[in-house]
């Protein structure tokens, strides 16, 4: 009984780290998909001079947009916030997982409150970043 408590442990770690990893990609993807410039026919067709319609047609792909770069850093910055916000998830999970693994062991026990407290610090941080950001 003993032993298959620390085989399930080591299970469930590596499943809790599978879904880090998976929480991890999905937010890149998302983010990914959430910067892709948005086409539309529309726009090109209701501009009037020809000359028009060719830099337009030319700037969107090459990324050349009228939007002032302040905001494309805070997008950027947003976008990172919720990287660390990703991680903070994974932080006070692992935190909570080696607290109930500790099974009363006080070495253990204060590892995770180490770990949980640090990411509460980081949870502030993030907050008053996006404060600031926003």
């Amino acid at each position: 009984m003993f032993i298959r408590i620390f085989q399930d442990r080591e299970r469930v770690q590596k499943n809790l780290l599978s879904v880090c990893v998976l929480a991890a990609a999905a937010f890149v993807l998302a983010a990914a998909f959430g910067l892709a410039p948005k086409v539309s026919a529309q726009s090109i067709a209701a501009t009037s001079s020809e000359l028009q319609r060719g830099l337009t047609g030319i700037q969107e792909p090459l990324g050349a947009t009228n939007v002032d770069i302040r905001i494309i850093v805070a997008r950027i910055i947003r976008i990172a916030l919720g990287f660390l916000g990703i991680i903070l998830l994974c932080l006070i999970l692992y935190g909570g997982y080696l607290w109930m693994m500790a099974g009363g062991n006080e070495e253990q026990i204060g590892t995770a409150k180490r770990v949980l407290t640090n990411a509460v610090i980081g949870l502030i941080i993030i907050i008053l970043s996006y404060i600031i950001v926003t």
